[in-house]
């Protein structure tokens, strides 16, 4: 008995051999798409060698050294970890920390809150009063380093300042007493962070919301959502990944935290600490003391940590994560 069934002579060396042929292409192009994005990955892999990979392996060569000294400054050879056992020992090693703690405890949570914040609002407000806002926002961004502490000088100067009456009300007659009473240095470098860097991530937040694909908020509005509910419950969760970004970068770069808080320490004549943060602590190890490798562990100290507290906001925000298909 025969069924209608039967079977094309040669049907199923056919598809074998259509498998194989669909399995080759699909091995071609996933090579082909390999080699693509290690060609564009080549460039920033010899940038981390150079300027990462390669300094973090002599930081830690230096850091295992000998140090010189006055009586033998020729000393070489394997110290045994005493730079680390000296630069914990430093009666100001953890008052650095410290310092730079009651600066990311303030101006973190609040970087990211301004950050996501005003993205959002600009994000909710296309057209030109949105571009408008866009670079009113990034203004302060493009006033860094040098120019930003003059603007700074400027709004803490007492005598000088548009806001001199609020200094004089709260009993501050010169810079230096604003920026010396204990307490008030914290929320200035907080302040002088916030303003120079809080435009340009709202930038790069915005790019983060733009990307998302407009049926996404045209569903939800189809579903009743009002502009609250589009905000906390559809691009917030979205984003994730950018607030993640941002707050791994402002965590880097508030651990290296030198250049405000030395000179702010020049225009109030000498008044602050020198070693007020871990990266001044190791300049001074290096050009004061000359003790290089103190210097070198103390940059592995801060980098152990950084890298400690970046990775657990890499992994809980989800950064480098697959998108789900």
């Amino acid at each position: 008995m025969t069924t209608g069934l039967a079977t094309r002579p040669g049907g199923a060396p056919r598809t074998a051999q259509r498998r194989r042929t669909v399995s080759a292409r699909r091995g071609a192009l996933h090579r082909k798409e390999a080699r693509g994005a290690w060609t564009l990955l080549a460039p920033y892999l010899v940038l981390l060698m150079i300027a990462g990979i390669i300094p973090i392996i002599y930081a830690i060569v230096v850091s295992l050294q000998k140090t010189p000294t006055n009586l033998e400054p020729n000393l070489t050879g394997f110290s045994g970890g005493q730079a680390f056992v000296t630069a914990f020992t430093d009666y100001r090693f953890l008052g650095t920390f410290a310092n730079v703690f009651s600066v990311l405890i303030i101006w973190l949570p609040l970087m990211l809150v301004g950050i996501v914040g005003l993205a959002l609002l600009v994000h909710a407000s296309p057209g030109r009063f949105g571009n408008t806002m866009r670079f009113i926002y990034y203004i302060p961004g493009s006033l860094a380093g040098v120019a930003n502490l003059m603007l700074w000088v400027y709004l803490l100067n007492p005598s000088q300042s548009p806001i001199g009456g609020l200094w004089h009300a709260l009993g501050f007659e010169t810079i230096k007493a604003v920026v010396a009473t204990p307490g008030t240095l914290p929320p200035i470098l907080t302040a002088m962070l916030f303003f120079q860097g809080v435009g340009t991530w709202i930038l790069i937040v915005n790019g983060g919301l733009n990307g998302i694909p407009d049926e996404i908020f045209e569903a939800a509005s189809i579903d009743g959502a009002n502009a609250w509910y589009l905000a906390w419950h559809v691009k917030l969760p979205l984003i994730r990944p950018w607030i993640g970004y941002a707050a791994l970068m402002n965590l880097a770069y508030g651990f290296q935290l030198f250049l405000e808080p030395y000179l702010l320490d020049q225009v109030a004549g000498g008044a602050l600490p020198d070693q007020y943060t871990p990266t001044q602590l190791g300049f001074w190890f290096a050009f004061s003391n000359s003790n290089f490798p103190a210097a070198a562990a103390m940059s592995l100290v801060v980098l152990v940590i950084t890298l400690g507290i970046g990775l657990f906001i890499v992994f809980r925000s989800g950064l480098f994560g697959e998108e789900e298909k």
